[in-house]
This record gives C-alpha cells, sequence and structure tokens, in this order.
C-alpha cells in the first residue's frame, strides 16, 4: 500500500503533545497526576464559560455560525480594530494551514528558526513546500540571519514572539527595524499565542501594524483564556489578506460552543487578571528555587520555562513521571538536556520541585 502514500510523507516529522493525564494514570498505575507539559491554564476553564455552556447545549444540533459574527464583533470591540481585520480557526494551527494555502506559490518556501515551534515546519511540507530554518542566537530569534537568508523563493517567514520552547521575546525595536528591512513582496507571521503572559514594556505592538506592513499576527484562546480543549485561535490582519484567506477556510470550521466559549471568557476579565497574576507570581518563584539549585533556565515570557540539567531531557521526564508529574523533554528540538515546564498552581509547583531536587538527590 506504500506506492499510494504521497511520497513525501515519510519525510515528515509528527507532532508530540504532552502526555493527557489519563493515559500516565492508565499506563503507570498512578492515582494523582499532576500536568505540566502543554501550557494549559492552571486555573482551568472559566465559570462563565462553563455557564455558557451549559446554556448552550440544546443548541449543539444545529451547524454553528460560519462567520463566528457575535465573537467576532466581541473581540474587535477588545482589539479596537475592525471586523474585517479578523478570522477565526481551529487552533492556531489552522491559521497557518490556511495560510500556507493562501499565499505559497509552487516552488516558494518559508522561513523561520530552527527551535520553534514545530506546527511551521509539519503544516510548511505537508502542503508540498519546502522550509528553511536559522539557528537561534543565545536562544533568541536572529532577525538578523533570518533576513540575510530570505531569497527569491522566501514567502512566508514565521516568527513565535514569545518563543516555543524557549519563552524569549523579540523587543519592539528589533521587529521594527526587521519589517522596514524585508522586502515588501515577502510575508510575516507573528505568532503571540502566549502575549497575554507578557510583562516587559518593550513588546512589540504588532496590531497598530497590520494595514501598513506585510504582517499577519496569531493569537489564540488556548493558554491565557483556558480554552484549549475548544481549539480556537484567530488571526489580525489587513481586510485584504483576511478576505483571501477566507477563500480557504472551511465553511464550519469553528464550532458552535467554542464561538460561545470564547464570547463568555471574554467577558471574563478577572479570570485573565487571575491567571496573568498567577503566572507571573509562580514564575518568579520558579527562577527563586533554580537559582538555589544552580538551575540553568531561559527567562521566560511565556506560561512555561525552559531549563538544563546534567540528566538527559527524556530520562528526567520519565523520573518525574513516575512521580506523577508530567513535563516535556525537548528532544524533538533537538536540545537533549533540556526540559520545559508549564507554569502550574502553587501547589503543583511546589511539588514539582520538591519531585525534582529528589531525583537530583539521587543522581549523585
Amino acid at each position: 500500500m506504500k506506492e499510494i502514500i504521497r511520497k513525501d510523507i515519510g519525510r515528515l516529522n509528527t507532532y508530540i503533545p504532552g502526555k493527557p493525564i489519563d493515559l500516565v494514570q492508565r499506563e503507570l498505575g498512578i492515582k494523582k497526576v499532576i500536568k505540566l507539559a502543554s501550557n494549559e491554564n492552571p486555573l482551568g476553564t472559566s465559570l462563565k464559560v462553563k455557564k455558557a455552556i451549559k446554556n448552550s447545549l440544546n443548541e449543539t444540533f444545529r451547524y454553528p455560525d460560519g462567520s463566528c459574527y457575535y465573537l467576532k464583533r466581541a473581540l474587535a470591540k477588545k482589539l479596537n480594530v475592525s471586523t474585517e481585520n479578523l478570522l477565526f480557526g481551529n487552533g492556531s494551527d489552522e491559521i497557518i494551514d490556511i495560510i500556507i494555502k493562501t499565499f505559497l506559490n509552487p516552488g516558494e518556501e518559508t522561513l523561520t528558526s530552527e527551535t520553534t515551534f514545530v506546527e511551521y515546519e509539519i503544516v510548511t511540507k505537508a502542503n508540498g513546500f519546502q522550509e528553511k530554518c536559522i539557528p537561534l542566537k543565545n536562544f533568541r530569534y536572529d532577525l538578523e540571519a533570518i533576513k540575510n537568508n530570505i531569497t527569491e523563493k522566501t514567502k512566508v517567514i514565521f516568527i513565535a514572539n514569545p518563543n516555543n520552547p524557549t519563552g524569549e521575546y523579540i523587543k519592539e525595536e528589533e521587529l521594527s527595524r526587521f519589517l522596514k528591512e524585508i522586502p515588501r513582496d515577502k510575508l510575516v507571521v507573528v505568532d503571540e499565542a502566549y502575549r497575554e503572559f507578557i510583562d516587559v514594556k518593550d513588546f512589540p505592538n504588532t496590531i497598530s501594524r497590520i494595514n501598513s506592513d506585510n504582517l499577519i499576527v496569531l493569537r489564540t484562546f488556548s493558554k491565557a483564556y483556558g480554552l484549549a480543549g475548544f481549539r480556537i485561535g484567530y488571526a489580525i490582519t489587513n481586510a485584504e489578506f483576511i478576505n483571501a484567506m477566507e477563500k480557504i477556510r472551511q465553511p464550519f470550521n469553528v464550532n458552535f460552543l467554542a464561538q460561545r466559549a470564547a464570547q463568555a471568557v471574554l467577558e471574563d476579565k478577572n479570570y485573565l487578571v487571575k491567571t496573568q497574576n498567577l503566572v507571573a507570581t509562580e514564575r518568579k518563584k520558579m527562577y527563586k528555587e533554580f537559582q538555589t539549585m544552580n538551575i540553568k533556565y531561559i527567562p521566560s515570557q511565556a506560561n512555561f520555562i525552559m531549563f538544563e540539567t546534567d540528566m538527559d531531557g527524556i530520562e528526567l521526564s520519565l523520573k518525574l513521571l513516575k512521580e506523577g508529574i508530567i513535563i516535556r523533554d525537548l528532544k524533538q528540538y533537538n536540545l537533549d538536556k533540556f526540559v520545559r515546564v508549564t507554569i502550574g498552581k502553587p501547589k503543583e509547583n511546589k511539588l514539582f520541585i520538591q519531585k525534582f531536587k529528589k531525583i537530583l538527590k539521587e543522581e549523585k
């Protein structure tokens, strides 16, 4: 049957998600499991979302509104943009796919970093295009090197800001200079999945550029808004780009409950503030713990921290798994001795540190 499958499919990498809690419970027979692997919201689901979903269950037999009419208006108001500047997708993953299908011509390619969100590579190659990857510089996007590697084939440049898995970010001045220096026929996609967690003043104001630069901004409801299970993300860009992408977008790509959940969580301002405060506070606590332990970590502008130990990342992850704690090894990113831990609730983070110290002690 192999001759039926497209020849280049075998060369594609597979996205490796964090292990689900119930899978670990089944495999290891552990009742209490803490998941700190997938950068999910530590507060769980907003109460307003739960209420909205409960009140919407009797309507799920109908198709969803393909245009996301009410959600689009609510989000446009919050972001101070026009509804013509927004497009919704089944997570940002689908929008990445829509971008590839909308903007790349045969023979063109994408450009990004070697150590970043792997879906850029997977989706590019799954659509039959090539991707060029540039190494990070001190764990940060090397925009100068990316600019110098732009060729006639380059069409779309993917930039994750803050970056996953490093947590590093690109500053306002850096992105502004980069956008001015690259050719106007190249599209820049800035993926701001973790935008709500930043606590610096020099983070780029990308939305202000959507009508003047060749730019698409991606954001999501999965992280700070706690809707990962609903799968809903969105693009912000100029109306011309949106109209083109709408021709590729599937008619009912965002399900009915996801739309209602997103509308509800936008109204729950306290939920977002609580999430931001919790992550900021616990992130600083985690830094202090790592400093005490002499663990090298990368300061993060996201709800996770990437750190390095003398152990192999997979080995450490497996040892923690046996202790009932799921973190993320970074073998897929060729960072063999690094792992990534999501910021959880205070008790979860404390338990992670306790178990981590126990494992390090046993290794000595």
